[in-house]
């Protein structure tokens, strides 16, 4: 079957992640949906950044050694060349596999050696890539080990399983306006056991507080209080994010995702005082930004834009690309930011209120150079804009 008659195809839009980013764990390590002729169709963990400048031809495509291990192994697991482990999971309707999910992309505790015996200048001659920009990457490899890999074997087959009954329901029997009862609430509930978080500041073992959150919004659903389920569930899901620093890249799309679930929950809060828009164009979704990016802005306009006005306002978000560069604005129509705020930003000085926009400018030039980071377009009794500069898909 080639990709154009492919149903798989179908079933991915800008939904595909919000429906199943509660099932993905709280990781850095990769997860990735591929059709069967190996294009990347979603990145629920983005693929690390080894695979795609020293392994993949494509940015849409997995790389040939890849591509050649899915065989139909039983254990459905492969090591690549380079010492990475590999977990795979066909997506089968009807018999036929129409794509994987695929996990991990990291060294498990037995090949970890590899990565001290790769030989970074033959790679830069086979490649081209920088062997600088090599090392770094390689350094940024995750090494898990067997239980990880055991549960996240779970999680592929899992995710595997249900995007091919969505795929069946959805798709091929037409049953769009088929609601099945939140997957993750299932999965969360009776299957899935999360991997250890390395968070040490969280005092409470974060599955526990997962699954009291999601079992608190069962009992909300069958006590049909739809408000109070929706909002547990974005927390959850917050939370999840929040936990994800470790992998401190992701795409536009899923920082988007969290942005909504934050600002669903303080809609409920401030109601016809809060009002937004998100205006994000297709076409830039797929782009990569640093986690966390827009939250302290977002946070900042509703604080101190939206809350001191009596009759509330709105939140805008919206994105464009310039040149090479992409610019999301966070705008609001509040009353600006104090001029001695606005003196401490421009000489980069930090209070309470502040703070987070140097944090984060300071993190976004760190990462992506000192041309990026966030900028303040407007200030003033007409509201903000605070607009945040990003190259396109640059991944280092």
């Amino acid at each position: 079957m080639d990709s154009v008659a492919n149903p798989l195809h179908k079933l991915v839009d800008n939904k595909l992640y919000s429906r199943y980013s509660s099932l993905i764990p709280i990781s850095s390590v990769s997860l990735i949906l591929i059709d069967n002729q190996g294009e990347i169709l979603m990145e629920f963990n983005p693929v690390p950044d080894f695979c795609k400048i020293v392994c993949q031809k494509s940015s849409t495509t997995v790389c040939d050694q890849c591509l050649k291990s899915l065989n139909g192994n039983a254990d459905h697991r492969y090591v690549c060349d380079y010492g990475l482990e590999n977990i795979y999971m066909p997506v089968v309707v009807d018999g036929e596999i129409l794509g994987y999910i695929i996990g991990i992309q990291a060294f498990s505790t037995e090949t970890e050696y590899k990565k001290f015996l790769l030989d970074l200048p033959q790679i830069n001659e086979e490649t081209g890539v920088e062997v600088e920009k090599i090392a770094k990457a390689l350094a940024a490899l995750k090494t898990v080990d067997d239980k990880e890999i055991r549960i996240y074997e779970q999680i592929c087959g899992h995710v595997a399983n249900n995007i091919a009954l969505d795929v069946q329901e959805k798709i091929i029997n037409g049953y769009q306006d088929l609601e099945r009862l939140s997957i993750e609430k299932e999965i969360l509930e009776k299957k899935i056991v999360e991997l250890e978080t390395k968070n040490d500041s969280l005092v409470i073992n974060p599955h526990f507080l997962f699954n009291t959150l999601n079992s608190i919004a069962r009992t909300a659903y069958f006590e049909e209080s739809h408000t109070t389920e929706k909002l547990i569930y974005c927390l959850s899901d917050i939370l999840r994010y929040t936990l994800k620093q470790e992998s401190q890249i992701h795409t536009i799309e899923s920082e988007l995702d969290y942005i909504k679930k934050y600002l669903y929950i303080q809609k409920v809060r401030f109601k016809d005082r809060l009002n937004y828009e998100l205006n994000i164009p297709d076409n830039i979704r797929s782009h990569y930004i640093l986690n966390m990016t827009l939250q302290p802005i977002v946070e900042n306009a509703l604080i101190h834009g939206i809350t001191p006005k009596r009759d509330g306002g709105i939140i805008k978000i919206y994105a464009e690309e310039v040149g090479d560069a992409i610019t999301i604005c966070v705008e609001d129509d509040g009353n600006g930011f104090p001029i001695t705020v606005l003196n401490e930003i421009k000489a980069k000085q930090e209070n309470k209120m502040s703070l987070g926009f140097r944090s984060t400018d300071r993190r976004l030039k760190q990462y992506f150079g000192s041309d990026y980071g966030l900028f303040i377009a407007k200030s003033d009794y007409s509201g903000s804009i605070i607009t945040i500069k990003i190259p396109k898909n640059n991944l280092r």
